[in-house]
């Protein structure tokens, strides 16, 4: 499992004109299906995976480069496009009640059992951790699962941060690591670097999850106790940099209560890692970050609070914030698009449109030095 990378990207509201989402549909349906053809299922779950390559789909599909709005639109439109049937892969989920519908969806499908259940927790789960074990202040509102039948998969899901209103979008990748909770990053992409995010999938976190996954083996009546001693202000900081808590935005300060009926499944399950726990009903972001705090107080564990983001969009990766972009990886994700609609069935005229964003895609990117505008 490798989460591929995130987006943030600043919240537009307002729906897209039917006549829009209609030739968006009418353009992804062509791209995927000579995706599928010729690559395979597995490469179009592997290509959603890549943010990058979802971002350039995005805008030769017509939509605006930098919105929160293209997740959405972009997974609808994929979703609509694709079936097991025609083309090997399948989308469930989307905003809102699309998103909670995911097991259902799959059970509908005809997929083997195992696949079923192994395709049900991998979307259960990815979102669990962007919402509980990398908290930076976006909350979920949007999911998505892309899949085959062989039970590859890919998700694309995205958060909103209402106070700052800025979109984060997640990308995972069903393949490539062994664990959701331990470094499933291969990039995080985005415009703003919170100054402050409890990123407990983060290597340098190692000993806080398994001080976490201590207290919790331990009874509950001794973890409130610590609780309790950590809310009236009497337990030990072993270091001075946990005075840093203090200065904690208040969706990362110490929660005021802790789910104890969480907990005590917890302790009754017994779960022998990191990412069992995690899994346990009721195990949400307080109580994880609440386990997490504790910890650090309690023996004096360092926390790794820096944002997981790496490249940038939104300034066309020209500007280095908060890191420049990937001009290399990007070429060959446009390069790749552009071969794939020159070989699609698309008309002559929607061809040189789409090839024409593609176009502007790079100069945005890279400003100027591309030349002459193809089809002019």
């Amino acid at each position: 499992m490798r989460l591929a990378g995130t987006a943030d990207l600043p919240l537009h509201s307002g729906p897209v004109p039917p006549w829009l989402m209609s030739r968006m549909k009418h353009l992804a349906k062509h791209i995927l299906s000579i995706l599928a053809d010729e690559y395979g299922a597995s490469e179009v779950v592997r290509r959603m995976s890549d943010p990058f390559w979802f971002q350039a789909l995005g805008c030769v599909l017509g939509f605006d480069w930098h919105s929160s709005g293209l997740t959405t639109v972009v997974v609808g439109a994929v979703r609509d496009s694709l079936s097991l049937a025609e083309h090997g892969v399948a989308v469930a989920g989307g905003k809102g009640k699309a998103a909670t519908g995911v097991p259902e969806r799959i059970a509908e499908l005809p997929l083997g059992e195992g696949v079923k259940q192994s395709l049900i927790r991998a979307s259960r789960l990815s979102a669990k951790v962007d919402n509980a074990v990398v908290q930076d202040g976006y909350t979920l509102y949007h999911h998505a699962i892309i899949f085959n039948e062989h039970g590859e998969w890919s998700v694309v899901q995205q958060g909103m941060n209402p106070v700052e209103h800025y979109a984060r979008r997640y990308h995972w990748l069903g393949e490539g690591l062994r664990s959701f909770v331990e470094e499933p990053h291969q990039a995080v992409v985005g415009d703003r670097v919170e100054d402050y995010v409890l990123n407990l999938t983060s290597s340098r976190n190692e000993e806080l999850r398994r001080a976490s996954l201590d207290l919790v083996k331990e009874s509950p009546a001794k973890l409130a106790r610590a609780f309790n001693l950590v809310m009236r202000g009497q337990a030990t900081l072993d270091n001075t940099h946990l005075g840093e808590l203090s200065n904690l935005p208040r969706h990362l300060s110490m929660p005021r209560r802790i789910d104890w009926e969480a907990v005590k499944r917890a302790y009754d399950i017994q779960p022998t890692d990191y990412e069992e726990l995690v899994e346990v009903r009721g195990m949400g972001p307080g109580t994880v970050r609440a386990l997490a705090l504790v910890s650090a107080i309690i023996h004096g564990h360092e926390i790794d609070w820096r944002d997981p983001v790496k490249y940038s969009f939104a300034h066309g990766g020209k500007d280095g914030v908060p890191y420049p972009v990937e001009r290399r990886r990007m070429d060959k994700v446009i390069g790749f698009l552009r071969d794939v609609v020159e070989s699609s069935r698309l008309g002559l005229d929607e061809k040189r449109q789409a090839l024409r964003r593609l176009y502007t895609l790079e100069r945005r990117m890279y400003g100027d030095e591309q030349g002459e505008t193809p089809g002019t």
